[in-house]
């Protein structure tokens, strides 16, 4: 009979005790409206990193995003600069630049949406110069790659453009055109040299 009592009185405190945690966990959480409550591991939240945008007072500047040294380049963007931003660096690697890529499915398709996500707001999906900053008159001239008549600015038709001479463009920019050097890697930019080539073939 005593062992019995003792039981029921030790599920009793048992039960309390939990009682009391439950309530002191929900209260804590009802406390504020904007807190989270209770956090498990906080250093999984807050990272131990600095963000880019942080200031950081390791550096003399002050900032946390530091320019790379000189002669460096970022994994990936290797750049030969046999041809330079030149007419006749256009002309020759229009003449010798060849795309090592091969025409696949996989190459064709990657290079369409990267000249959807970087080329196509002024060159229009089709390629014939009709995209959406051209339609809204933000800019204008963009010239079709597959238009029979048009020209380019630097000479030939458009639709006769060279692997050679895409990928110069690409790196470079040409008149209104900015380079994207630094937003594609050389590989990304063969890519897009594909698809530009196949929209050059369209009618």
């Amino acid at each position: 009979m005593k062992g019995s009592m003792l039981a029921m009185n030790k599920n009793k405190v048992v039960l309390a005790s939990f009682c009391i945690l439950a309530s002191a966990v929900v209260f804590s959480a009802c406390r504020d409206k904007q807190s989270t409550g209770l956090e498990y591991a906080r250093n999984m939240y807050d990272p131990i990193a600095y963000n880019p945008d942080q200031p950081n007072k390791n550096f003399a500047n002050g900032q946390t995003a530091q320019t790379p040294p000189k002669n460096t380049a970022p994994v990936g963007f290797v750049e030969d600069d046999i041809y330079p931003n030149t007419k006749e660096g256009y002309e020759a690697a229009g003449i010798n630049l060849v795309n090592s890529l091969q025409l696949t499915e996989k190459n064709l398709l990657e290079g369409k949406h990267l000249f959807k996500v970087m080329c196509s707001p002024c060159h229009g999906m089709e390629g014939d110069g009709q995209g959406h900053l051209v339609k809204i008159e933000k800019f204008s001239g963009v010239p079709s790659f597959h238009d029979p008549e048009k020209a380019s600015s630097r000479g030939g038709l458009m639709k006769d453009l060279s692997a050679g001479k895409i990928y110069h463009t690409i790196k470079y920019g040409v008149n209104m055109m900015g380079s994207y050097a630094s937003q594609l890697t050389p590989e990304e930019r063969w890519k897009v040299v594909l698809y530009v080539q196949e929209l050059q073939k369209a009618k």
